[in-house]
């Protein structure tokens, strides 16, 4: 059974935050290039509706694609982390799962039998951290054909 965890919602308002800081700085360079420049206020437009159209673009892009990890019977897929290592494994190649802190912040790290591992911060995720940690151990139980005894 394939599970996706979201971005959690702060990390979504705080990207969003940066593309509408951008789009107003455009907007006021383009404010500032008409006053300085004499140009037509028609130029205007420009920016804003391309200010807009990233806006909208933007939120599209997280709402279809806005999953930190995917997890199906035969692996993992793990985007939108900057850092996270190896980004996609199957189960069979994972040696182990565990719990840690990194600057700070809870993570997990699944270490794989090639020497290389995958760093998913908790704190992205829009779930529990103790529900997320289940479920991952479950599908690494399942994915390694491992039963409970």
């Amino acid at each position: 059974m394939p599970s996706d965890y979201r971005l959690a919602p702060a990390v979504a308002a705080r990207l969003m935050g940066v593309v509408l800081v951008a789009t107003a700085l455009l907007v006021f360079v383009a404010t500032a290039l008409v006053a300085f420049l004499d140009l037509h206020t028609a130029v205007l437009l420009v920016p804003v509706v391309l200010g807009l159209a990233v806006l909208l673009s933007a939120g599209v892009l997280l709402a279809r694609r806005g999953w930190v990890v995917r997890m199906t019977d035969e692996g993992y897929r793990v985007q939108w982390v900057r850092g996270a290592g190896e980004t996609a494994a199957r189960w069979k190649d994972v040696e182990e799962a565990v719990t840690t802190t990194r600057y700070g912040a809870p993570v997990v790290v699944l270490r794989l039998r090639n020497g290389r591992s995958t760093t998913i911060p908790v704190q992205m995720l829009a779930v529990d951290r103790e529900q997320f940690a289940r479920e991952l151990q479950q599908h690494l139980r399942d994915g390694q054909g491992l039963r409970p005894l």
